[in-house]
């Protein structure tokens, strides 16, 4: 069974990925690339904070402060590098207007 400071960074960072998706926008596949790099970005942050003993803000054993700031460049960099999501278009291959 996973420990409660595990499911507590996994909570965190699942919820960074989702609040960054809401704010950019984009389909499923980006939501579930948000999500990665969310957790990716969260995992580097904490032993980077581990490794650099950064104790601002830890809660338990999870250093909150480090994952989060990797969380949220990991974000922006996936952003970064996949682009701005693509258009709505109609059928016949036409920009949506409203």
């Amino acid at each position: 069974m996973p420990s409660p400071s595990f499911i507590f960074g996994f909570i965190l960072a699942t919820l960074y990925g989702a609040v960054f998706h809401l704010i950019v926008g984009g389909d499923a596949r980006r939501l579930a690339l948000f999500l990665l790099a969310g957790w990716l970005g969260f995992l580097l942050g904490h032993v980077l904070g581990w490794l650099l003993n950064i104790r601002i803000l830890d809660i338990g054993p999870v250093h909150t402060l480090t994952a989060t700031v990797g969380a949220w460049l990991a974000l922006f960099a996936a952003r970064l590098l996949t682009g701005a999501p693509p258009a709505d278009k109609d059928t016949d291959g036409k920009t949506k207007s409203l």
